[in-house]
C-alpha cells in the first residue's frame, strides 16, 4: 500500500481544549473527557501513537510520488476535504476518489475516524491519489503550509462540529471551530489562488420558519449556535465571492442518515458525544444494547404526533449533491442550494422505521424537549434539481437504516476496537 501521511499542529488549538483532547489510535477517538488520566496511561498511549507513526513512515513514498499532490496535472482536479475522516466527509471522498478525482483529506481527528481513511487508502493505493494530513484548521500557519506544499483545484469543507444540543453548552467552541476556522480556509484561499468552494452547511442556518417546506429564500433566523455560526460562516463566504472570481456552492442539508451501499463506510461517533448524536446512531444503540433505550426529547410540538418533523437525506444522495455542485461550480457564480428529499418525518415515524430496519423492539423513552431544537423543518429541492440536475434517490427512510443497520452490525467497535493499532 502507497500513501501519504503527514502531521502537523499536534498540540491543543482553539477547537481542541484541554479537556477533550484524546489519542486517535486505531480510527477511533475513545477518552472520555470527564475522566482523568493517569501519567502511567498517557505513556502508554503516546508509545502506542509513536509506534503507529513508525509504521505510518515506514509506509510513506518517496518524495517523487509526494509531488503528484504538488503539482497540477491536465485532466486531474485535486480536491481538499476538510474534515475527510469524518462520517460525511468520507462518504465524500470515496465518492471523489471513485470519480477519478485526486483528494487530500485534512481532519484533526478530534470527530473523525482514521480508520475511514485507511478504509480509503486500502481502496486506492495509488501514487497521487489520496494523502491525509493530520491538521487543525485553527492553526492559520498549519494551514498556510498545506496551501503552500499543495496544487489544490477545489475545496470541499465539511470540518465542523455539529451537534445542535452540545452547540447550546459549548457556544464559543462552535463559533471557533466553524466560523473562525472557516475564515482561515478563505484566508488560505485568498493567498494561493485556489478559486472554487463547495461548503457545507445545513438547515440549521433557517431557524424555526413559519413557513413549509423551506426554500433558498427563507429568512435566515437561526435559534442556535451551531445555526448561529454557519450562517456567520456563510456571510463571510458571501461577502468575500463579491470580491474576487470564485466559484462558491453553498449547501445546506437536511438531517443524514444511511451509509455507504456496499458497507465500506459508516457512522462511528465518539461513544461520549452519544447523548447529542443524530437519532439513528441513538436507535442503533438502543438495537445493539449498548445503550438501555432510546430518548426521545419533545412530545409537545405543534406536528401531528407531537414530535419533531424533520427531512431525511441518505449520505449518498448528499455526496452526490456535492460532486454535482463541484462540476457545476463557475467563477465569479454562487450557487446556494437545499439538500434534502423534500418530504417531512417526525420522530416517531423514524423509530418506527427504525425498529423494523434492526428488528429490534426498542425501548423508547419520552424527555422533555431538547434546547436548541425546532418542531419542523423539510426542504424544497426544487432549485437542486432544476439547476444542478439532482435529486435524491435513496428516498426509502427503512432502506437507508437498514443499510446502515448492516455497517453498525459488522462494525460492532466502529473502525476498529478502542486503543488498537490497525494494521
Amino acid at each position: 500500500m502507497v500513501y501519504t501521511f503527514q502531521m502537523l499542529n499536534i498540540g491543543r488549538t482553539r477547537s481542541q481544549s484541554r479537556s477533550n483532547r484524546s489519542l486517535p489510535l486505531g480510527g477511533m477517538d475513545y477518552v472520555d473527557p470527564k475522566r482523568k488520566s493517569s501519567v502511567g496511561k498517557i505513556l502508554v498511549a503516546a508509545a502506542l501513537l509513536a509506534v503507529f507513526l513508525l509504521m505510518m513512515i515506514k509506509h510513506s513514498p518517496t518524495s517523487s510520488t509526494s509531488t503528484h499532490f504538488s503539482r497540477r496535472e491536465p485532466g486531474v482536479t485535486h480536491v481538499l476535504v476538510t474534515g475527510g475522516a469524518g462520517y460525511i466527509g468520507s462518504h465524500a471522498a470515496l465518492r471523489l476518489l471513485k470519480d477519478s478525482y485526486r483528494v487530500t483529506i485534512v481532519d484533526n481527528l478530534s470527530r473523525g475516524n482514521l480508520g475511514a481513511v485507511r478504509v480509503l487508502q486500502g481502496l486506492f493505493p495509488e501514487a497521487g491519489r489520496l494523502q491525509f494530513i493530520y491538521a487543525d484548521l485553527g492553526d492559520a500557519k498549519a494551514v498556510n503550509k498545506i496551501f503552500s506544499e499543495n496544487a489544490f483545484d477545489a475545496v470541499m469543507h465539511f470540518a465542523a462540529v455539529a451537534y445542535v444540543g452540545e452547540s447550546t453548552l459549548q457556544p464559543l467552541r462552535y463559533y471557533h471551530n466553524i466560523t473562525s476556522n472557516t475564515l482561515v480556509v478563505l484566508e488560505a484561499m485568498a493567498a494561493h489562488g485556489v478559486k472554487t468552494l463547495i461548503y457545507s452547511s445545513t438547515c440549521a442556518t433557517y431557524g424555526e420558519p413559519k413557513k413549509m417546506p423551506i426554500v433558498e429564500e427563507t429568512t435566515q433566523v437561526p435559534i442556535n449556535p451551531y445555526g448561529k455560526a454557519k450562517k456567520m460562516a456563510e456571510d463571510m463566504i458571501l461577502d468575500f465571492s463579491k470580491t474576487t472570481d470564485m466559484a462558491v456552492m453553498i449547501l445546506r442539508y437536511f438531517n443524514v442518515i444511511g451509509s455507504d451501499p456496499e458497507g465500506r463506510l459508516g457512522e462511528a461517533p465518539r461513544p461520549e458525544l452519544r447523548e447529542h448524536g443524530r437519532i439513528s446512531g441513538a436507535c442503533f444503540d438502543a438495537a445493539r444494547g449498548i445503550i438501555p433505550g432510546l430518548k426521545v426529547r419533545g412530545t409537545d410540538y405543534n406536528t401531528t404526533d407531537g414530535t419533531c418533523i424533520r427531512d431525511y437525506i441518505d449520505v449518498t444522495d448528499l455526496v452526490d449533491a456535492h460532486v454535482k455542485a463541484l462540476q457545476k461550480a463557475e467563477p465569479h457564480k454562487v450557487g446556494i442550494y437545499n439538500v434534502g428529499t423534500g418530504k417531512g418525518r417526525s420522530v416517531k415515524e423514524f423509530v418506527e422505521a427504525c425498529k423494523k430496519a434492526t428488528g429490534v423492539e426498542i425501548k423508547v423513552e419520552y424527555l422533555a424537549r431538547r434546547p436548541g431544537d425546532y418542531a419542523e423543518v423539510y426542504s424544497d429541492p426544487t432549485k437542486i434539481w432544476l439547476e444542478l440536475n439532482w435529486t435524491a434517490r435513496y428516498t426509502d427512510l427503512q432502506e437507508s437504516l437498514k443499510m446502515a443497520w448492516r455497517w453498525q452490525k459488522t462494525h460492532r467497535n466502529g473502525y476498529g476496537p478502542p486503543g488498537a493499532i490497525p494494521s
